[in-house]
């Protein structure tokens, strides 16, 4: 339902002609069962017996419609737990000429090149630990330049053959945005993309996509809060990820409803309320 309310959207919803898909982490917590505690463990910090069962999620919605695209659910800590392997494991959903918007956890050198080798561009925050200085590299405008990252030692989850066939280095393109938030001090933030043609994608444009990207805190809101996902009550793990699963259906559908009314409104359906649309 997700995918085919994205489809019969507007062209005109699109950002640039381009299918963005909006991805996002969080955490969900479960029925304090001992079946649940084997699947998902509470957090290592706590006591046996004061903590929840928890698990990560990552969601991938669209951005035209706040549709839910495709979604997976892990263990909270481990090896391949974090938002970026689980959201390798959603690549098939991917097409040529996409955009993945988001957070600075989706960074990583591996991230960007994987995504490029299937078509799939990238609008991404700069993770904090890589160094900024925009008087090297080939300059496209005020805080606006290309530069080319050199690719790192194989990590322990990719294949030889996988390494191998990643070029030996990327060019990326960064930009100061400035994200303005009410009722606080306006940040600045180095933006990291893989569309590095200034004339098709303005660091206008990109500023504008990126300040975007908090739509995806709105909707996990949305399923967390208003929808009460946040606290799954199932008592064993297949029947906790048939909630969650649910979950999304239900959102989805209630999302395909703000979307006819907004089409039929002629407005954005990010401009239409989802808690007065479930209300």
């Amino acid at each position: 339902t997700g995918r085919q309310v994205d489809e019969d959207a507007p062209r005109s919803w699109r950002w640039l002609g381009h299918r963005v898909l909006n991805v996002d982490g969080s955490t969900i917590t479960m029925a304090d069962t001992a079946a649940n505690q084997a699947e998902y463990p509470q957090q290592p910090t706590q006591k046996r017996g004061c903590g929840f069962p928890i698990a990560r999620i990552v969601v991938v919605f669209s951005l035209a419609v706040g549709t839910v695209l495709e979604a997976a659910l892990g263990k909270y800590q481990g090896k391949q737990t974090g938002e970026n392997s689980l959201f390798r494991t959603l690549h098939p959903l991917l097409q040529e000429g996409d955009v993945v918007l988001a957070d600075r956890y989706f960074s990583g050198w591996f991230d960007l090149a994987l995504l490029r080798q299937g078509g799939v561009h990238s609008v991404v925050r700069k993770h904090q630990l890589r160094a900024t200085d925009f008087r090297i590299g080939q300059r496209l405008g005020r805080h606006d330049h290309l530069v080319r990252w050199r690719k790192p030692q194989r990590p322990a989850w990719m294949s030889q053959e996988q390494y191998a066939a990643l070029p030996d280095s990327l060019t990326v393109r960064e930009v100061r945005v400035l994200v303005p938030q009410k009722g606080f001090r306006t940040k600045e933030v180095i933006v990291v993309t893989t569309l590095l043609d200034p004339q098709t994608y303005s660091a206008a444009e990109l500023a504008m996509l990126y300040r975007r990207r908090w739509q995806a805190e709105l909707d996990l809101r949305s399923l967390k809060i208003v929808m009460q996902m946040d606290q799954l009550r199932c008592k064993t793990p297949h029947r906790v990820r048939n909630e969650f699963y649910m979950h999304l259906v239900a959102y989805n559908l209630i999302r395909k409803v703000m979307a006819m009314a907004a089409a039929q409104a002629g407005v954005e359906p990010w401009t239409v309320s989802f808690k007065g649309t479930l209300q």
